[in-house]
């Protein structure tokens, strides 16, 4: 998976550590994070590529390397797939 980037006018809100909230301020839509999709979420913000976030979440998570990269990828595949990030 290439590595993505979030656009502008994206906004992020988070809730508790284990909720956020994602604002397309050209659209006026928003999406719910969980807290796997937060974790993605931040990883791309910091600039992060695929294998730092499925690092991440192997450390916070009982989950395999390749579960936890199947799941990267199906989550960046949905933030393009709703213009919330661009892909490099």
């Amino acid at each position: 998976m290439a590595n993505a980037a979030p656009y502008d006018h994206i906004v992020f809100t988070e809730f508790d550590d284990s909720e956020g909230i994602l604002v397309d301020l050209n659209t006026k839509k928003y999406y719910q994070l969980n807290e796997t999709a937060m974790l993605v979420w931040k990883g791309l913000e910091q600039g992060l590529g695929t294998p730092e976030i499925v690092d991440q979440i192997v450390a916070n998570y009982e989950i395999t390397p390749n579960d936890a990269l199947r799941n990267v990828d199906e989550i960046v595949e949905k933030f393009q797939m709703y213009s919330l990030v661009n892909a490099s």
